[in-house]
């Protein structure tokens, strides 16, 4: 690749096929060829968070098959502690409040950084079993990264910070109707303002595959 390319980065925190996209993801960001754009949609935020109880069957199923496509842990603490919690819930508000939080610094965080804390959230939940949807358990991984200013603005959100994660969430969606995306995680590849999609399974064929196809098209 001779030039950069911005690639938008579709994704919810607490999405599992998102996880299992997380060891792809954090080598693009960290590629000199491409400027990697983390833009949270919101899919469980919200009016999309659920009781967790409902479906964790469901969950557990659909995570073997992600983890025997990608490698990536899911846990026993996690199905035990997260998955089997009575009070547990799907609601990725925090988490993508927390992103935000490490996004919205000054001097302003490099992508790569922001993706690290998207990992080491999805690590706490999927690998650790934390509740993730604890203010004081995301603001101690904010914390162990470095991220004190994110890790207060998480324990005591401030309007801006709501109302930022608000319009980015929106962008996002926006983003995604565009290219009639579906679901989380997608990436929308820019090349001197155009725009394209890259299938959704070639996220999981790993970095080379994406550039390639970035190259191709």
């Amino acid at each position: 690749m001779t030039q950069t390319v911005t690639l938008h980065y579709l994704f919810d925190p607490l999405c599992g096929w998102c996880y299992g996209a997380s060891k792809t993801i954090a080598t693009l960001a960290n590629h000199p060829d491409i400027d990697l754009q983390p833009r949270a949609t919101g899919l469980f935020a919200g009016n999309g968070a659920r009781p967790m109880k409902s479906f964790a069957a469901q969950a557990w199923a659909n995570d073997q098959r992600i983890a025997a496509l990608s490698g990536r842990q899911f846990s026993e603490a996690y199905r035990r502690d997260v998955l089997g919690a009575d009070d547990a819930s799907l609601d990725s508000t925090l988490a993508t409040l927390a992103v935000t939080a490490v996004a919205d610094t000054t001097p302003a965080t490099p992508p790569a950084r922001v993706i690290e804390a998207l990992a080491a959230i999805q690590a706490a939940r999927y690998v650790d079993g934390k509740d993730v949807t604890s203010s004081a358990i995301v603001a101690n991984v904010l914390t162990d990264l470095g991220h004190a200013q994110a890790a207060t603005r998480v324990l005591a959100p401030d309007t801006a910070l709501a109302d930022l994660m608000r319009t980015r969430t929106a962008q996002a969606r926006d983003l995604m109707a565009a290219h009639n995306m579906q679901g989380v995680p997608a990436l929308i590849a820019d090349i001197n303002g155009r725009q394209f999609g890259l299938d959704a399974s070639t996220i999981y064929s790993g970095p080379d595959a994406i550039l390639a196809a970035i190259k191709r098209a």
